[in-house]
């Protein structure tokens, strides 16, 4: 169903890019092209005086070829930091010249550390470690999707601080999401960057993570167009089902028109053939913020 609402949304504002944090102080784990290859964290923060504590790690998509930084980034951003969230832009690896694929364990490795860093320097960011969730699009939105029902509690142990901080999110975003690895509805560019071209079935299935709900995911929303021809929509309606039947909170938000890769659909771009004034891909997000209200994330505390 097509939820409408008859809100108008604020002007982005453009900022200057903060500099990106490195998630891993010497390196990362499975590094192999350097400087390249390295993932990591870039801060986008909300005025003091707007800051409401909640924080997200936000994902964008490509493919796990590229990542899409701009309409699916820092826009992004810019939206969040305006409702007084901070953000930080996930740059996970992704295949490259010098990063042949496969690159399974390494992107959750990357989700799963962003989680931790945030929550290791939630008093830097002004930001509540109990209200640390992700959004991801698309190849991102896998990502995300993957870091929701993959997570552990933290390893108390470690003698690297970082990593007794839990790496499951407070909550999901997932804009049309590739969530499964099965035919027919696999995205198969995304599928063979991370696990390869002829991967294993015991891997098809710990990635499709419709698959991987438990009852201790955290709550999600998602969005979607029934005419994605890039990721079809039966992507959010199998992970919305697996939510549903473990009574994880959960919402979907389908639009009928709108091709893949709409962003926040607010945005003047030939390329996307978006416009501004669309009167219903350009509103997705109002009802994104509804939900984030209503679950209490813009609450400080």
């Amino acid at each position: 169903m097509c939820t409408q609402f008859l809100f108008s949304l604020l002007t982005l504002v453009p900022f200057a890019d903060p500099t990106p944090e490195p998630l891993w102080a010497n390196g990362a784990p499975g590094l192999v092209a350097g400087d390249k290859d390295r993932p990591n964290l870039t801060a986008y923060l909300p005025p003091k005086e707007r800051a409401n504590g909640c924080g997200v790690v936000v994902c964008p998509g490509g493919g796990y070829g590229f990542l899409a930084d701009n309409h699916e980034g820092r826009d992004v951003c810019k939206w969040l930091n305006e409702r007084g969230v901070a953000a930080f832009i996930l740059r996970y690896r992704i295949v490259q010249k010098d990063r042949p694929g496969p690159l399974h364990p390494y992107p959750l490795m990357d989700a799963q550390r962003a989680i931790r860093y945030v929550r290791a320097n939630a008093e830097k960011y002004g930001v509540d470690p109990k209200r640390v969730g992700i959004w991801g699009f698309s190849a991102g939105g896998h990502l995300a999707s993957t870091a929701v029902t993959h997570f552990d509690s933290g390893k108390a142990d470690s003698a690297d601080p970082v990593e007794a901080f839990s790496s499951r999110p407070d909550f999901g975003i997932l804009a049309y999401p590739v969530i499964s690895f099965k035919e027919p509805t696999v995205h198969k560019g995304s599928r063979t960057n991370l696990i390869g071209p002829k991967p294993e079935q015991k891997l098809i299935d710990e990635y499709s993570n419709e698959l991987k709900v438990t009852k201790d995911t955290p709550p999600c929303f998602l969005f979607h167009t029934a005419e994605d021809k890039g990721v079809p929509v039966e992507n959010s309606r199998l992970f919305v089902a697996a939510c549903q039947k473990h009574k994880v909170p959960v919402e979907l938000v389908i639009f009928e028109n709108g091709r893949h890769g709409v962003g926040l659909g607010m945005r003047d771009d030939k390329e996307l053939g978006l416009k501004e004034t669309d009167p219903v891909l350009s509103k997705w997000p109002v009802v994104l913020e509804a939900w984030m209200q209503k679950m209490g994330l813009f609450t400080s505390k």
